[in-house]
């Protein structure tokens, strides 16, 4: 009779085993749920299709539980990771021939937008030892004896930073360049403060693309010394009074 009492009040602990399962299969659960707010919706997909099938028969469990990503919005983040990922090329080991290959190339993407907005002969553009030049005459973005950019001008500005956008980034100079023919101006005491603010004003409409970084960037202004053609004729002042971007190899930065 002990031996039967004994028996009888033995705890039934069958439950535990269904019990047991339903805490895994809540904690793959959540386990799942939080994989997929670090993947796309391509990956949840994936994932989701996984547990249904190991651990319920394919019956979907996760079916129309989870908010997917619109196409839309998947490219969004797509461009988005595009842009903040860093560059996996190394610009130490890239050779001058493949360093000036790719200035050329963005040379011809340059002239491409000259030819497009019709700025040729205003805007120039030259392949040196220096690097990737752009010559940008006054008319363009100055009136003469001036150092203010004009809606226009702005316009111009902003879509010229485009073009300068590269990957890695390379190192830039914003040069300003006048005749010598004195200014009148009591802004600008003298040619030297002409240039360097036309080159400073110019760089700061640039760098209003986030895209550029302001630490690969630099302005001079050099005045009426450095021409690139004789200022004894109004032909040859107009051409040396310029901005010229000068785009320089990744060699010179090693």
């Amino acid at each position: 009779m002990k031996r039967k009492k004994k028996h009888e009040d033995h705890v039934d602990e069958s439950w535990l085993i269904p019990y047991a399962d339903i805490l895994t299969l809540l904690l793959a659960l959540f386990i799942v749920l939080f994989a997929a707010s670090e993947v796309n919706s391509q990956k949840f997909q994936e994932i989701s299709d996984s547990f249904n099938t190991e651990l319920q028969g394919g019956t979907g469990i996760l079916e129309n539980q989870a908010v997917m990503e619109s196409d839309s919005e998947t490219s969004k983040l797509a461009e988005v990771n595009d842009d903040t990922t860093p560059s996996d090329k190394n610009p130490a080991e890239m050779s001058p021939e493949q360093d000036y290959k790719e200035l050329g190339q963005l040379q011809e993407k340059i002239e491409g937008y000259i030819k497009e907005k019709g700025l040729s002969p205003r805007l120039q553009t030259e392949l040196t030892k220096k690097g990737l030049v752009l010559m940008i005459k006054e008319g363009v973005l100055y009136p003469s004896g001036s150092a203010s950019i004009n809606a226009q001008s702005r316009k111009t500005a902003e879509e010229i930073s485009n073009l300068l956008v590269t990957d890695p980034p390379r190192s830039i100079l914003i040069e300003g360049h006048t005749d010598n023919v004195p200014t009148m101006s009591g802004e600008f005491p003298s040619n030297w403060e002409l240039s360097s603010a036309r080159a400073i004003n110019f760089m700061k409409i640039l760098l209003e693309n986030k895209k550029l970084d302001p630490k690969k960037f630099s302005a001079t202004g050099y005045g009426e010394y450095q021409p690139i053609a004789s200022n004894g004729t109004s032909t040859g002042r107009a051409e040396n009074r310029r901005v010229d971007v000068l785009i320089s190899p990744y060699e010179q930065e090693n």
